[in-house]
Parts: structure tokens; sequence; C-alpha cells
């Protein structure tokens, strides 16, 4: 590979507090080798690539802590293939892939395969979690240690909670001692179970069946009561609510030690998006309330919110157009997610540093990865994208195999040009 110089670019990187306009250098082996006002033209040789981003913004290649994708089992909603294609449109470099496929993520023999398919097809980073439980049903714990030794990254159990306390409290345990992250959907079974909605008076109007956001904050007040008592690395994957965050802020100010993770989506949008029984916006953790949406923006702002996901749910057609009570749960999201976020940047919602901050080191620090950064040494893994570019969501123009996106039709304003994965120009727009 030639050493390349990405000229006149803004760069913005919050590992290094850095905003500045300059250079940045990639040597041969795709390694970041200077940046800012201190890469000059002159340190590069006279036959290095030379590209200009006058105009542009380069951040460190987008991290998601969130994503489903299909293979095993499910390749005919997305596979590693048009995943990867999706997310390097959408600047992510970097993906954290939940293990509820088919047969699930819970032993050796699933992630040698899964890693060697992902080498094998992928474009991008992937870090595959396993379950937390066999088979995803909430009874035996995975075996930690061999499946961290293996390649796992984290252990979930996707959107199944794990409700039994005592069992809580052994995975617990077994995190602290083999330092594995914990990665908790917080929804009681029993109050969101046959749920498709948030509860309330849209919910009371459409005839639907609602989950009150108690569903959520008792887990999360069950946790973090075992957290201090089996202190790990614990991550909520996704919170909805206000409440929700008032027990996080509560926790925090108290010593307990743990992150949390909220989906672009809950940022966005509320319930009201719904309208007449829009099946491409039954999410879960579901559309909460406007003043849920503000809270949880506020909670970014004062650091209680450490992580925005894409929450990327590829689901087929015929699954989505279902009565919603029977519809299938999400929607895709990894390419939209740097410009869906770009609206609370417009919209001033929120600074720009925060949201970069939220979708890059954040993540890569949660998962002690060498992700998120462009300091000097880090693997080039860059997103070029240009701020004031506006476009318009087209689900027919979306990469990923499933087309389920809830924002179609959306405007949005910010546009990622190029993706590069450790120094090479993967996707230019």
């Amino acid at each position: 590979m030639k050493e390349k110089i990405l000229m006149n670019v803004r760069i913005i990187d919050p590992s290094q507090q850095m905003d500045e306009d300059g250079n940045i250098i990639i040597d041969k082996n795709g390694k970041i080798k200077k940046i800012g006002k201190n890469a000059k033209i002159s340190d590069v040789n006279k036959d290095s690539e030379k590209i200009d981003l006058k105009g542009y913004i380069a951040i460190p290649g987008i991290v998601d802590m969130k994503a489903f994708v299909g293979e095993p089992g499910f390749e005919y909603k997305e596979n590693f293939r048009t995943l990867s294609q999706a997310a390097l449109a959408g600047g992510v470099t970097s993906i954290v892939t939940m293990p509820n496929t088919k047969p699930i993520i819970d032993n050796v023999s699933m992630v040698d395969f899964i890693i060697r398919r992902g080498r094998d097809k992928a474009k991008v980073n992937l870090f595959p979690c396993a379950s937390i439980t066999r088979k995803i049903e909430g009874n035996q714990m995975t075996e930690f240690g061999l499946l961290k030794a293996r390649g796992i990254i984290g252990f979930s159990d996707v959107t199944k909670t794990i409700q039994n306390a005592e069992l809580m409290s052994r995975v617990m345990n077994y995190a602290s001692d083999l330092d594995v992250l914990i990665m908790q959907h917080a929804e009681d079974y029993e109050l969101s179970k046959n749920a498709s909605i948030n509860e309330g008076e849209i919910a009371t109007r459409l005839g639907l069946q609602g989950v009150s956001d108690i569903a959520e904050k008792i887990i999360i007040e069950r946790d973090l009561s075992l957290l201090s008592e089996f202190p790990c690395r614990y991550h909520i994957n996704q919170i909805s609510s206000e409440n929700s965050l008032n027990v996080i802020k509560k926790n925090k100010s108290n010593g307990i030690k743990f992150t949390t993770g909220v989906s672009i989506n809950n940022l966005s949008l509320n319930q009201n998006d719904i309208g007449e029984f829009r099946t491409f916006l039954k999410m879960s953790p579901p559309l909460r309330a406007e003043k849920d949406r503000i809270s949880l923006i506020e909670g970014i702002k004062n650091d209680l919110i450490d992580v925005i996901v894409s929450d990327h749910i590829p689901e087929d057609e015929e699954s989505k157009r279902l009565p919603f009570a029977q519809a299938a749960t999400g929607s895709i999201g990894i390419e939209t997610l740097l410009s869906l976020a770009m609206e609370l940047y417009h919209n001033k919602s929120l600074p720009l540093e925060k949201i970069i901050k939220c979708l890059t080191i954040n993540p890569a620090k949660i998962l002690k990865i060498n992700k998120g950064t462009l300091k000097q040494g880090a693997d080039a893994d860059i997103c070029i994208f240009d701020l004031e570019k506006p476009w318009v969501v087209k689900a027919e123009n979306l990469k990923s195999k499933s087309k389920n996106t809830a924002i179609e039709n959306r405007k949005l304003q910010g546009k990622v040009e190029m993706t590069f994965l450790n120094g090479e120009l993967l996707y230019s727009n």
C-alpha cells in the first residue's frame, strides 16, 4: 500500500481533544503516521497519494456496539458482505455483532465459525458477542473464560433480560474474575411480554398492549444493586426513559461504575412517529414520549449516557408488513447512524464533539479495543463526511439486504463521503 496524505481536512478526534484543520499522513502499513498541524506535505514522499479533503471533516471510524448480522441462519435478512457495505457507507469501521444467530453463539465451535466467516467475508472489524446464557434461555451460563479466549468481546442475551437475580449475581461474579463485559437488555419480561409499544394514551388509542418504562427501571435498579456487591464490567445496552436516567444518575453519584448506551432511534424519534400502525417503528425498547427523548439527550450532555448505537436489526418485508402486534421488532440503521446523529448537532441539541465521542472513543474504551482514535500509531480507520450535505433517506438506495428503515423519506443533513479501513479507501460516495 502506498503512503497517503489526507489534506486540508477538519480533524475532530475526541480521544485527543482535537478539533483543528490539518493533514493526516497514513504510512504503508495503514497506521496514522502524523496528524493535524504537525503533518506537513513536506513529510511525505513525492510518490505518496495525495487526497484533498477541503470542506470535509475527518473523524475516527465509528464503533457501533450493537448490530445484528444474519449469518449464520438468517442470511436472507443480512450477511457479512451486505452488513459491511452498509457499515462503510455509514462511516462505521468496527461492529459488535449480537449472538442471536441460528445456531446461537454460545459455544467455542460457533465462535470459531463466526470469526473465520467474518474474516473471509466482512470488510470491517467485527467483534462478536456470545450469549450470557446457553441458547439465550436465561438458565445456564455459558463458558465465559473459554469463549473470551477464542475472541469474544463481550456477552449479551440481546433483547432477553436475565430475570433470575441469583443467576445475575453469579454472572457478575464470574465476569469480575475473568474481566469480561456484560451487556444487559433492561426490560422485565413479566411486565413487557406481549407488549409492542410504549404504555399510554397512544397505545390505548391504537388498541395495543403497551409496556411501561417501569419494566426498564426495575431491571436497572436490581442490576445496579447487585453491581454494588459484585462489581464487574457492566453495560446497559440501551435505555429509553427519563425514569431510567434518574436511576443511572443516582447510582453514578453513589460511585457505582458501569456504562450506558442509547439507540439513535430513541434520540431521534418518539411514540408519536408511529402514527397509524407504522410497524417499521416497532422497536425494543419502544419509542417513548417526547419528554423521554429530551431527557436522553440531556443524559448524553451530562455524561450519564456513554454510547450511541445503531441497534441495526434487519428484518424482511414480510415480517414487518403484519398487524402491529405480530410484526417483527427493529429497524436497520447502521448506514444512517452518523447522518441521523448529525440532526442533534444541526438542531443544537448536542455539541458535535460530544456526539462523535459517543460514536468513537467511548465504545472503544468500554470494549478495550484500540479503535475510535486517530492518535499517532493507531490503525487508520477514518470516516470522512460532509457536515452540511443534504440527502433524503430512500430505502431502495440503502445497502443493507433488508430495507426496514424507520426513517424512510426523512431529510437529513450530513453525509459520509469516504471511509478508510487500515488506510485503504473502501467506500467513496
